[in-house]
């Protein structure tokens, strides 16, 4: 077990994309902008969610039972490398312009590692079926201009050594 603690500087992101339409097109975008390694990344947060749900009986205070609900992954993630790599994960063709009919919206896994290099301990979340659901871009006047976008994955997996 790991009591090792971690900053941004111990971190790094890689995206890889799962099986099918979705995929394919995640990876077009991750090959033409070379994206297997997302850099110049900020303040990425990840959020597990599950819907508990509290039973009450007529007459008691506290709950009888607690029900799990559905689980919900979600998060954001800033990055100050604007190329249109992030705006194109999220629109897919329609990020060249305005494609006829439907179209796929590109789907990626997002692996997230930290590793200490003085004890060798790693720790990585992967995220899996990523789809982005909103993007922003920020030009402030006298900061670093910042493009952020916001995610929901399908499920999470987690890994330690």
């Amino acid at each position: 077990m790991s009591t090792d603690v971690y900053t941004g500087a111990d971190g790094a992101i890689l995206l890889s994309t799962p099986e099918g339409s979705e995929g394919e097109a995640a990876q077009e975008v991750i090959d033409n902008y070379e994206l297997v390694t997302v850099g110049r990344v900020q303040d990425v947060r990840i959020e597990v969610t599950s819907d508990i749900r509290a039973f009450h009986e007529i007459g008691q205070r506290y709950a009888t039972q607690l029900r799990a609900g559905n689980i919900n992954i979600s998060g954001t993630i800033g990055r100050a490398m604007i190329n249109g790599a992030m705006l194109s994960l999220l629109l897919g063709r329609a990020s060249q312009g305005r494609p006829g009919g439907t179209w796929e919206q590109p789907a990626f896994n997002m692996t997230v590692r930290v590793a200490n290099n003085v004890s060798g301990s790693i720790s990585t979340l992967t995220l899996h079926d990523i789809k982005l659901s909103n993007w922003n871009y920020q030009l402030p006047e006298d900061d670093f201009v910042m493009e952020n976008a916001s995610f929901q994955a399908l499920y999470i997996t987690t890994e330690d050594s």
